[in-house]
């Protein structure tokens, strides 16, 4: 497949869960176009469903009325992924790092968002103006990725 070197696309989802699979769907067919192999384009995925999992869950506290937006990015070597939503906001700074092994020891489920982000993303930045928070997510196409 030729890799495209120009992406922009956005799209608006409802504010649930099973939204969560058209936001992979959504994600996924560009990061392929835009030249990422498939461990590349899971972990950008998880990435952008744990962002989408937080505005659901903590945002918007499971209101299935509200949307959010994602909003696709490519150019040169740079990919982005912008979470868009208008619900409550946060203070990623706030948020301790997990202890990875007391969570496990203990069968701690989730909360470990911000942290998956991080791992998985080359920059995740987060910000909060006039109502409406944003979560952008960069991962960089490597030269030897390149198709």
């Amino acid at each position: 497949m030729k890799r495209i070197d120009k992406i922009e696309d956005s799209k608006t989802f409802r504010s649930t869960t099973t939204a969560l699979s058209e936001v992979r769907e959504f994600v996924n067919r560009y990061a392929v176009e835009f030249g990422f192999g498939d461990k590349d384009v899971s972990e950008i995925i998880l990435a952008v469903d744990e962002a989408c999992t937080n505005v659901i869950k903590h945002a918007y506290k499971g209101n299935p009325d509200a949307e959010f937006l994602v909003r696709v990015l490519g150019s040169g070597m740079e990919f982005q992924i912008v979470v868009r939503d208008w619900g409550d906001s946060f203070k990623p700074e706030e948020v301790p790092v997990p202890n990875i092994r007391d969570r496990a020891r203990k069968h701690k489920a989730g909360g470990l968002g911000i942290y998956l982000m991080r791992r998985l993303m080359d920059t995740v930045e987060y910000r909060d103006k006039d109502k409406v928070n944003e979560v952008r997510l960069v991962r960089y196409l490597r030269n030897d990725q390149r198709s």
